[in-house]
């Protein structure tokens, strides 16, 4: 790589930072090119220079948080063997990512795409890669146990990714309801795993009261 290519990327990446940042501490509705300028120390101008306009800076820099963040987390799900464990993973990222910030970010992100159209498909994007995560991790964690056959875990990785957006922003008005509903799913995480324990017998009638009940 050479130095002017280096640079380059170098500013690219303090505006993609500086443009997070901004988000967070700032709002969307103080964000713009002087402020996002100002949190990465350079001049204005070369957000237009390297992006075009502040939205597609804001798009970027959505999809960079977003990359950035799950490859943090990439070897640690990795690692998960049960959907409990998967979910006491998520509270403690949930955790981990609030202190940090992200769940504010999360929140003038999903704010910012009812006005700014380059928003909605990168936060979108955003979170597709973390359901991909958890969907590998589902597929794996959900074989060996009787509701395998019944499961679709690209929806169910969509359905946990959106219960823990909807915890993020509901736990601005209610910290205490949304802790509880992280609790709750830890529980039927549980009690998915304890059915993996029952043994051969069990899980056939398990499975054959699943299947009568998919035939409704």
């Amino acid at each position: 790589m050479s130095p002017e290519t280096a640079k380059s990327q170098e500013t690219k990446t303090k505006l993609l930072e500086g443009a997070l940042r901004t988000l967070t501490e700032q709002g969307i509705a103080r964000t713009s090119a002087r402020t996002v300028a100002a949190a990465a120390g350079v001049n204005q101008a070369l957000i237009f220079y390297h992006f075009g306009s502040v939205d597609e800076l804001l798009s970027a820099a959505c999809r960079h948080g977003a990359e950035t963040t799950v490859a943090k987390y990439r070897t640690r799900l990795a690692a998960v063997a049960s959907l409990s464990e998967l979910l006491a993973v998520g509270r403690e990222i949930h955790e981990q990512e609030r202190a940090g910030g992200r769940v504010a970010l999360l929140g003038q992100l999903l704010a910012g795409a009812q006005t700014h159209a380059t928003l909605g498909p990168a936060t979108s994007a955003g979170l597709d890669l973390w359901i991909a995560e958890i969907e590998q991790v589902l597929r794996r964690v959900l074989a060996p146990t009787p509701v395998n056959e019944f499961a679709d875990p690209g929806g169910l990785a969509r359905a946990v990714a959106a219960s823990f957006v909807g915890i993020e922003l509901y736990e601005g008005v209610d910290e205490a309801g949304a802790h509880a509903a992280l609790t709750a799913l830890e529980q039927l995480g549980a009690l998915v795993t304890a059915l993996d324990t029952l043994g051969p017998v069990a899980q056939r009638a398990v499975r054959h009261h699943l299947r009568r009940a998919a035939r409704g």
